[in-house]
């Protein structure tokens, strides 16, 4: 099995630089660093009332990495994809050595939506996200900003912004700003834990 070294990855997470597969059935990654970067303040986050109301109804329960391989599995089923077997594994170990997390949403015991990411001191680098039933992805990125927030993470990175995103607060900043917030970061740690 073909990986990506644990402490490569972590090294280019903490200068900002990421990995991306051209395709599902690439062999290999390239890596990337955004001169626009895309996060999301804590104090800023916000959801919409369908999905606060969903929350309070307690229609999905949550789950913290007990099916992380799943979830990124399940992010990279879709027809345009940068996540790769050797993203997948590589991200797989990288959780065994807790510095990769995924937040799971549960409907009747089945994985119905989650997202996953990177954890380096106190920064959370979001990677990516899926749903197969309405909102539970909205329900994931909820208790992730649960988590972040709970345990004092100072950066919420997306790499890059879209309008979805922006829904939940979502800013895209300079590189040259980024690099501060990511050096502020990389000067506390923090737990990820729900």
């Amino acid at each position: 099995m073909q990986i990506i070294h644990p402490e490569t990855l972590l090294a280019a997470y903490e200068q900002g630089i990421f990995p991306m597969a051209e395709s599902r059935d690439s062999d290999f990654v390239d890596w990337f660093s955004a001169n626009k970067r895309g996060i999301i303040p804590l104090e800023h986050f916000h959801i919409s009332k369908n999905v606060q109301r969903i929350i309070r109804q307690g229609r999905f329960s949550i789950k913290v990495d007990s099916c992380f391989r799943e979830v990124v599995v399940k992010c990279s089923e879709r027809t345009d994809t940068w996540i790769n077997d050797l993203i997948i594994n590589s991200y797989d170990v990288l959780n065994q050595y807790e510095h990769a997390h995924s937040v799971e949403v549960f409907q009747d015991g089945k994985l119905v939506g989650g997202l996953y990411g990177v954890h380096l001191n106190s920064a959370f680098f979001g990677e990516s996200m899926f749903k197969s039933e309405p909102e539970a992805d909205k329900v994931a990125l909820y208790y992730c900003h649960q988590i972040l927030q709970k345990n004092g993470f100072r950066l919420w990175d997306t790499q890059f912004y879209t309008d979805h995103l922006g829904t939940f607060g979502c800013i895209e900043i300079d590189k040259s700003e980024y690099e501060l917030l990511l050096e502020e970061a990389m000067g506390k740690e923090c737990r990820f834990r729900l």
